[in-house]
This record gives structure tokens, sequence and C-alpha cells, in this order.
């Protein structure tokens, strides 16, 4: 995959993670609980693929 296209796509899933994270934080419930995680699952899956290039 081209460079640009993966920085691109990493910024687009970096701010639908946080929007999802912000705008579901005052909903309180089941279904803003489960986008929130979906956003956290979303920053985690950024930060596994930075580091997977400096482990082994």
């Amino acid at each position: 995959m081209n460079k640009w296209l993966k920085a691109i796509l990493n910024i687009v899933i970096l701010v639908i993670s946080i929007v999802l994270i912000c705008t579901q934080q005052k909903n309180v419930g089941p279904a803003g609980l489960g986008l929130m995680v979906l956003g956290l699952a979303g920053i985690l899956f950024l930060l596994y693929n930075y580091n997977k290039q400096y482990t082994k």
C-alpha cells in the first residue's frame, strides 16, 4: 500500500475514533458505551499498527 494512502487512512480512522468517543460521552446507556468502546478500539488498532514495526 502506498505510504501516503496509509497516512491518510490512519488520520481518518483517528478522527472517526475521537469523534465517536467525544460525541457519545454524553449519552448514557449501552449504545453510547458501545460506540465509545468502538472508538477506543480504533485508537488501539492505530497504536498496534504503529508499534508493530518496532517489535521483534
